[in-house]
């Protein structure tokens, strides 16, 4: 286990439940970009397989926290998008 890559992890998992709140309380999801969130998920998901496979440790349960966090996200874009207009 690497204290900078859990560092990291810690770090960007803060952003995503911001996010998740914003669009829940505000119900739009302006300046989110759908590519993103799926690259940065399946960035989290190689980070999963690689830790699973190579270093299985403890911050692969941040890896997985992380991207179910950007799921999320995700949904809430979808479903927000689609509801205006």
């Amino acid at each position: 286990m690497s204290f900078f890559e859990a560092t990291m992890l810690i770090c960007f998992g803060v952003s995503w439940p911001v996010s998740i709140a914003k669009a829940l309380r505000t119900k739009e999801v302006l300046g989110k970009s759908p590519w993103f969130m799926i690259l940065i998920s399946l960035g989290y998901t190689s980070g999963i397989i690689h830790k699973a496979v190579n270093n299985p440790n403890w911050v692969i349960f941040l890896y997985a926290l992380n991207l179910v966090m950007v799921l999320i996200d995700l949904s809430l874009y979808l479903r927000y998008s689609g509801s205006k207009g």
